[in-house]
């Protein structure tokens, strides 16, 4: 390449990076500002219900309450993320407006009566439905629309968790099973950054986790600068996180198939899913399970902060939280999958700490996010995370913990819309899976003939 067509060359790209830069501003001070806002009022809901305890017993009302709203008003804002992920692959009717205000409203509710449940699939809608928003009012192109999508969901995410480069990363990485869209990588992180910086400059304060240990070098081999046999442990631990992500992602599906197929009033859902969530919480006699989980009103009680302590998680919080928030979701609340898998990650890893004598925070940490990147098929994004949330020293821990996490949880994840782009297996495998497949569908054709 000359230096003339070089030069002419940057000169486009400067060109549509400032344009770029012009269409995001807006668009992610609208969105961070609607996350402060979110998470303000997420704060005082979670309080009153800590204060007042009788408010999760209007539960099966709330369910109705949300359906009705959704069936009314909802068009096809019941899909969710699907939608914005459907929207982005092939650009249709587009995600509607009122998709902002029901989510707001529906989670907040949600949270006021004792659902377990998150904040990351209400930030992320809020985020494509401005965005989708924002696109037709600037008339973008199709292209430059599904751009714009992806930035709403960067947005969104950054500003919800604190984290602006796995925002980024996460909206790249979620549309395809092995595969990245680098024509959003900038537009993406310049939205993660922004909605991050505005939602913080509201007096927004996220959590902070902190992870004390500090990686060393292994005692027969002191040239590397980890823990080799820790390492075969976080290993081991990554294979569980892993399928703790796919049995989260295919216990809410099954409940959400189920109970339509067998609860034919659709109405009558949410109200069953709240009796046995609520059910549920008085057998176990705790109702530290619901709501985020984030912390915890009891010093002692179970929440993802002290899950990073030394007996800080019972061994199976991690179960109670997956079922609990499976009925949740499955059962038509509303709300984000993303900070209970946080919750089942951190006391999953609190419970193999303890088990495997590793140390505990360390543990803690890496199913956190492990957990996150097996359950949405993100382990770029979720490594990233780590490293924005605990810090960088112990980076091949979390690398290793979430690649291994991403592998050993199938091909499905919370996420029905997300593609497979590449497998996760080898082509003779798959193609070997596949023939078997095939055969016993036949074989059990053969056999109702």
């Amino acid at each position: 390449m000359n230096t003339t067509k070089y030069a002419a060359t940057q000169l486009h790209i400067a060109k549509q990076l400032l344009r770029w830069t012009l269409i995001i501003l807006p668009v992610s001070i609208s969105i961070g500002l609607l996350v402060a806002f979110f998470l303000w009022l997420l704060d005082i809901v979670t309080v009153l219900r800590w204060q007042h305890l009788w408010l999760i017993f209007l539960l099966p009302f709330a369910g109705i309450l949300i359906i009705w709203l959704y069936n009314r008003f909802g068009k096809n804002s019941h899909a969710g993320n699907n939608l914005i992920i459907d929207e982005i692959h092939e650009p249709g009717g587009g995600v509607p407006f009122r998709m902002t205000p029901l989510i707001l409203f529906t989670t907040i509710i949600t949270h006021l009566f004792g659902g377990s449940a998150g904040r990351e699939g209400t930030a992320v809608q809020m985020g494509g439905s401005m965005a989708s928003q924002f696109a037709d009012w600037f008339k973008l192109s199709v292209y430059d629309k599904q751009i714009l999508l992806m930035c709403g969901m960067s947005a969104g995410f950054a500003a919800v968790f604190g984290t602006p480069v796995a925002g980024a990363v996460f909206a790249l990485e979620v549309l395809y099973i092995g595969r990245i869209k680098y024509d959003a990588l900038i537009p993406c992180l310049i939205a993660g950054i922004v909605a991050h910086i505005t939602c913080v400059s509201c007096g927004i304060q996220h959590t902070q986790y902190t992870i004390a240990f500090k990686s060393t070098s292994d005692s027969f081999f002191p040239h590397i600068s980890f823990d080799l046999f820790l390492l075969g442990k976080v290993i081991i631990a990554g294979v569980l996180f892993g399928f703790a992500g796919f049995g989260f992602a295919s216990l809410s599906h099954a409940i959400k198939n189920k109970s339509r197929q067998f609860i034919t009033n659709p109405l009558l859902v949410p109200v069953v899913g709240a009796v046995l969530v609520v059910g549920i919480s008085y057998l176990l006699g705790t109702f530290d399970y619901l709501g985020l989980g984030v912390t915890n009103p009891k010093p002692d009680g179970i929440s993802i902060v002290n899950a990073f302590k030394v007996g800080g998680a019972g061994y199976l919080s991690w179960f109670w939280k997956l079922l609990l928030t499976a009925i949740t979701l499955g059962m038509g609340f509303k709300g984000g999958e993303v900070t209970p898998l946080f919750f089942i990650g951190a006391t999953l890893g609190n419970m193999l700490a303890t088990i495997s004598g590793a140390p505990v925070d360390l543990m803690a940490g890496l199913g956190f996010i492990a957990v996150f990147a097996g359950a949405t098929n993100t382990p770029l994004a979720c490594t990233l995370m780590g490293i924005e949330l605990f810090g960088s020293e112990n980076i091949i821990y979390y690398a290793v913990a979430c690649f291994t996490a991403y592998y050993f949880s199938g091909h499905s994840g919370i996420y029905k819309s997300q593609r497979v782009a590449v497998t996760k297996l080898s082509p003779v495998k798959e193609n070997r899976i596949s023939s078997l497949s095939s055969s016993s569908k036949e074989d059990k054709e053969r056999h109702k003939k």
